[in-house]
């Protein structure tokens, strides 16, 4: 689907609450000014959740035609609700997505025999590309690496995974069982690096939001084999990277990208925005690599 960076794009609103179109605009135009390799909208850090089914179909049809086929977008469509899902990948079909991002069920948890099912029949329901999401920290469910091969064997257009259970012994091995043509993202912009070196395909960032140029160049620099360089400007970054998870994601990227002018800081409940002394934190980081 793409190799590189695609970045988890947040959802700017108004005031009032209503998606800030004018925003988004500036938001794409710098992701694609700075050629990040896809856009991912609508996933947690776009505020998924809080987004009205009419709401969806105004955002992707939006960036769908802002980013006028230069590169994927693709959507975050995963629910608790099998059918649902399959409802939200139709609507990403018609609105001109290119590939569908799908978290693990949650709450209602399932198991790994559930998992597989679970996919494979959303699978069967969609001829898009799909990327499925593992991230137990939120979904309090865990895909394995045997549950993944399984599934991805059984559909074909289970492409990749956007892995950010934080476990290295988990990813690797994930890697190791997986198909040549099958690709694995990590979902979390720290481990980049040893995720790409270790045989990744990129990164699935929040962290390119805000700085879209040097992900970019820290991904294709570790794509081409150019370690010194990419680890120099990763772990120059790494400190910021970790920050902007201080707090909930999106609390901290969309204040960190209102210092930038690319973000009003307005996010919709239960989220509020991020407190004082957190805000300095990420002050202080911005102000030392001279962003600010």
């Amino acid at each position: 689907m793409f190799k590189g960076v695609g970045t988890a794009l947040i959802t700017p609103f108004q005031d009032n609450g209503q998606v800030d179109f004018n925003l988004f605009e500036k938001i794409i135009q710098n992701q694609l000014a700075n050629k990040v390799d896809a856009l991912i909208v609508l996933g947690t850090t776009g505020e998924s959740p809080t987004i009205k089914f009419t709401e969806r179909a105004e955002i992707i049809k939006f960036v769908v035609e802002k980013t006028a086929g230069k590169i994927p977008v693709i959507v975050g469509t995963g629910t608790n609700d099998t059918n649902h899902v399959v409802e939200m990948n139709q609507q990403a079909v018609e609105c001109g997505a290119n590939g569908l991002l799908i978290v693990t069920p949650y709450y209602n948890k399932t198991n790994q025999a559930g998992l597989v099912e679970h996919y494979t029949y959303i699978a069967e329901q969609t001829e898009l590309p799909i990327i499925v999401y593992n991230v137990p920290s939120r979904t309090g469910v865990n895909i394995e690496a045997e549950t993944f091969q399984k599934m991805s064997q059984q559909a074909k257009n289970i492409v990749s995974i956007k892995e950010a259970s934080g476990n290295m012994s988990q990813i690797l091995k994930m890697i190791d069982l997986s198909q040549e043509n099958i690709k694995l993202f990590s979902g979390n912009d720290d481990q980049t690096l040893p995720v790409i070196t270790s045989g990744g395909a990129g990164v699935i960032s929040v962290f390119s939001n805000l700085l879209p140029g040097v992900m970019k160049k820290i991904t294709s620099q570790l794509i081409a084999g150019e370690y010194q360089s990419a680890r120099k400007l990763y772990y120059k970054y790494l400190k910021l990277m970790n920050l902007l998870f201080i707090d909930v994601n999106p609390i901290p990227i969309k204040f960190a990208m209102a210092q930038l002018e690319l973000s009003n800081n307005n996010l919709r409940r239960p989220l509020v925005k991020l407190a004082k002394t957190k805000q300095n934190a990420l002050i202080t980081e911005m102000k030392e690599l001279e962003l600010i």
